[in-house]
Parts: C-alpha cells; structure tokens; sequence
C-alpha cells in the first residue's frame, strides 16, 4: 500500500500543501476555519501520519523540548517538570526528561543527547551550571532557559524565583514566634557557592537572623536535599543537647525528614520545635503538622520558561527582549511554625 503524502492530503482537500502543513503545525500562519475542517477531513479519510523525522531534518527542529532535572523522584521537580509538560502541550511541544543525579557529567550527557536529536530547545534546572556544560551549549549554540538562578558561567536567558527573599520571609516569621534563633538545615559540601537556589536559601536564613541580631554561628547544618536523608541528619540534631527551637529547611522534602524525626523522639511540632520549609510541594499540606513552608509560582515559571525557549526574538544580539524573569516567593502559614494550630 502506497505511504500517504502531504501532497494527497494537499490534493484531496483542494488546497496547497503549505495549508496543510499550517493546519499540522498550527501555525505559523492562520487557516480559514472551513479550510482547516477540509484538511482535517482529508487527514482522516486518508489516514495521513505525519512524518516528524523528516520535518526535524528540513527544518533542523522537532516539536520536543529537552528538560533536565537533577532528580525527578524529589517532590519539587516532580511538579516542575510535570508544569513544563503543561505548559509545552498548550504550545504544541512535546517535553523529554533526563535527570542529572546532581553530577555534572550526566548534566553534559543530556545536553549532548537532547541537542542532537535537535530539540526545540531546552530547559535546565542545574545544581550549578558546569564550565562544561556551559561550554557544551555554546558550541551547540543552543536555546537554553535556565530554571533557577543564572550563575556567571553563561549569560543565557534564565527564569527564576526569589530564593534569597522567600527564605528570610519564613525565618524572620520564626524569629516573630519568639524563638532565640532559627537553625538552618542547608545543602552539602558539594552544594555549589553560586548558582544553585539551596544556597540562596542559607543566604536568606543569614540575612534574616543578621538583622534580627541573632547569631549564625554553629547553627547551618548540612544535609543532602532528600527526606530520607535528612531524617538521619535530624535524629542526631535533635537528640542532642542543644536542640534548636526552630529550623528552617533549604527543602520541604528535608523539612517532612524533619517532622518525622521530631515524631520518632517525641518532640511536639510546634510547641517544642518549630519547622519550616521552602517550596510548598503538594504534601507539604498534608503533613502532620502541615508545613509551613514558601511557594513559588511553578505554573508561571514553567509558562515563562517554555515561551522563553520557544522565542526567536531572544537568540538574536542585542535583542531587547527581557532575558532574566524572576517571580516572587510567597509564605504559606501552617502548623508546623505555631500558627493555625
């Protein structure tokens, strides 16, 4: 049997084969409603299939985008890339996921492999953007959108939240409680000094207790961004002498750690421990006590980053084009700080 062609459904539908091939794509020019319904109509009657290989070859792009992540199995990035999938069927695309593992040289196996198989373009959430991986996208001379802080490494387009602001909102609210000081579990000693938003998060703890008058001194403790992770971290934190009254979480998945190590040693959240988080995950409502915690627009985030990496107006010099969004952070009270309880 014959392959259908675009120029069947061209013929068939009484029109030409750049009207079909709008009616495919949506775009980018507009077709005439009764026109579009002929085409659909002959697309259907003929079982016509697109060939996406060979529009990636003619027009050196396919309909995906490439999104890494550092480890989709954390919470935070699960509804991240889940709202850039959202965000990319509402253009038309197509998202590929790939996660890095927090290790730079998974990060450059991505970029390569996404690149070549010549995405739309690509979206980064990056612990820390590598030399290498700046060197990577500059050789491919690639449409990266950076979701998350833009370090000095590339001065590519990047989309953001304000991590330094949101974290002392959540500690200045702690310190309102009446505590002596906040406690801060942060990142570890690979968290990278610049770039990555678990600093900015420590940055933001720092400022909020400096200007409270408060100390810092032996108060950050390192923990991995994980749960499970940071339960042990909490075990031996809490268990000790100098307990803190409060802790502020770089993380909610460290902050859940948190709370179930604080149930384990009978520590009653708020009244003996206050705790609070950064991210506003979709469980941090349904721990017990709920989590206070800073939200972030991910849906908007998400939204921005898609169009930004679809815009061909950002690839050229000098284009004024806004190249760096950030959006604001947000507090969420709940239990776990004192507050509706």
């Amino acid at each position: 049997m014959p392959k259908v062609t675009r120029d069947d459904v061209a013929r068939l539908a009484g029109t030409s084969t750049a009207v079909v091939s709008y009616v495919i794509n949506n775009g980018p020019r507009p077709v005439a409603p009764a026109t579009r319904e002929r085409v659909l109509a002959a697309i259907k009657q003929l079982g016509y299939r697109p060939d996406r290989v060979a529009q990636a070859m003619a027009s050196r792009r396919t309909d995906l985008i490439g999104l890494i992540v550092p480890d989709a199995r954390q919470p935070f990035f699960a509804e991240m890339a889940h709202a850039v999938e959202q965000a990319a069927s509402e253009r038309g695309k197509m998202v590929l996921v790939g996660n890095s593992d927090y290790l730079d040289e998974r990060e450059v196996h991505y970029l390569r492999a996404f690149l070549g198989m010549r995405v739309s373009g690509l979206i980064l959430i990056s612990q820390g953007l590598s030399d290498n991986a700046a060197t990577e996208i500059d050789a491919w001379d690639a449409r990266v959108v950076l979701l998350h802080e833009r370090p000095e490494a590339i001065d590519d387009i990047a989309v953001r939240t304000d991590d330094i602001g949101g974290a002392q909102l959540a500690v200045r609210h702690l310190l309102e409680h009446g505590h002596d000081y906040v406690a801060c579990l942060g990142g570890t000693e690979v968290t990278p000094v610049i770039g990555d938003p678990v600093t900015d998060h420590v940055v933001g703890w720092r400022r909020a207790m400096e200007e409270a008058g408060r100390s810092t001194e032996g108060r950050l403790f390192q923990a991995p961004y994980n749960r499970y992770d940071a339960y042990e971290v909490a075990l031996g934190l809490l268990a000790g002498p100098d307990r803190p009254p409060a802790i502020f979480c770089a993380t909610d998945d460290q902050a859940i750690g948190v709370l179930r190590a604080a149930r384990e040693l009978r520590i009653d959240v708020p009244e003996q421990l206050a705790v609070a988080g950064f991210d506003d995950v979709k469980e941090a409502a349904l721990a017990d006590p709920p989590l206070t915690t800073v939200a972030s627009d991910r849906q908007g985030m998400a939204r921005a980053a898609v169009d930004a990496v679809l815009d061909d107006s950002l690839r050229v010099p000098g284009a004024r084009r806004e190249r760096l969004r950030q959006f604001p952070s947000r507090l969420v009270l709940r239990g776990s700080c004192g507050c509706h309880t």
